[in-house]
């Protein structure tokens, strides 16, 4: 069992901390608002930390689930940030959905400063981290990976470490990619069978066991067919991650033009008021 600090207590952190705990893991947590923290500590019985820095000291692992680049940098850096906290030897586990470029920058100075930086951004959503069935994408040093991988094992279905740093990110945008076109797809295909007057569940229940069904057709059809998005990833968040796609596309050389356009949808998602609603409200755009 290890000494383990975690970030960022929001919907995915929150229950993945909790797995830390259930698993024996001695953790300490930290979170902007301090009153996530004390109700962590209330319900799982680790400790609640005043600032990143303090939960990071005497860490082993330091776990850390928040925004976005900038919210990386500002737990990571500065007198109060968790860098400024961690021993030597420690490793810094990043599940962040970020750009590669900012990994590359805080491995680079967590090298420097002695500790190793893995980069394990997750898919699987709310219920995945509430589940511990998360997929864990990895980047970073093996030997950082190889001691970091038992202690992510509390909350994974399956991790792996895809390459050097950044390369767990660049999977996960993999990972978008491949869900944004999905889910187009699907409220299309949902949209047209309404149109057609056709039963959805007799339609999903016919293809979802040929070449077309998929996790989202399974999890998500009924709930986008009674037009309620509430559940899990929010479109604000997809926005984010897709700008990371697509200006990482922009530097490599892919071509994203499904992405791209399935951004754009998100974005008039955004314009009809559904910032937060999940992912599979695609199809309320075409229901406009």
């Amino acid at each position: 069992m290890a000494r383990v600090a975690f970030l960022g207590l929001g919907v995915m952190g929150f229950p993945m901390a909790g797995h830390l705990a259930a698993a024996g893991h001695e953790v300490t947590v930290w979170n902007r608002t301090a009153a996530k923290a004390t109700a962590w500590a209330q319900k799982h019985g680790g400790r609640a930390a005043a600032t990143a820095r303090e939960a990071a000291q005497g860490a082993e692992f330091v776990m850390c689930c928040v925004g976005n680049d900038d919210d990386l940098r500002a737990v990571c850096l500065g007198p109060d940030g968790a860098f400024a906290g961690m021993e030597k030897g420690a490793v810094f586990v990043d599940h962040t959905t970020v750009s590669a470029a900012v990994t590359r920058e805080l491995a680079s100075i967590a090298g420097d400063s002695g500790f190793g930086f893995v980069d394990a951004p997750v898919s699987g959503g709310q219920a995945g981290a509430e589940n511990g069935q998360l997929s864990v994408m990895c980047g970073g040093a093996p030997g950082d990976y190889a001691r970091a991988e038992p202690v992510i094992a509390a909350y994974a279905k399956i991790c792996r470490l895809m390459g050097p740093s950044g390369a767990g990110q660049l999977t996960k945008m993999c990972n978008q990619i491949a869900i944004a076109g999905l889910v187009q797809g699907l409220s299309e295909s949902l949209h047209f069978a309404e149109k057609a007057g056709l039963s959805i569940p007799e339609v999903v229940e016919v293809i979802s066991q040929g070449a077309a069904g998929s996790w989202q057709m399974q999890n998500r059809y009924q709930t986008m067919a009674e037009n309620r998005f509430d559940f899990g990833f929010a479109v604000d968040w997809m926005r984010k991650d897709l700008g990371i796609c697509l200006a990482t596309a922009n530097e490599n050389g892919a071509s994203l033009p499904v992405t791209a356009l399935v951004d754009q949808f998100y974005k008039d998602v955004q314009g009809m008021g559904g910032g937060r609603w999940d992912t599979s409200s695609l199809i309320a755009r075409l229901r406009r």
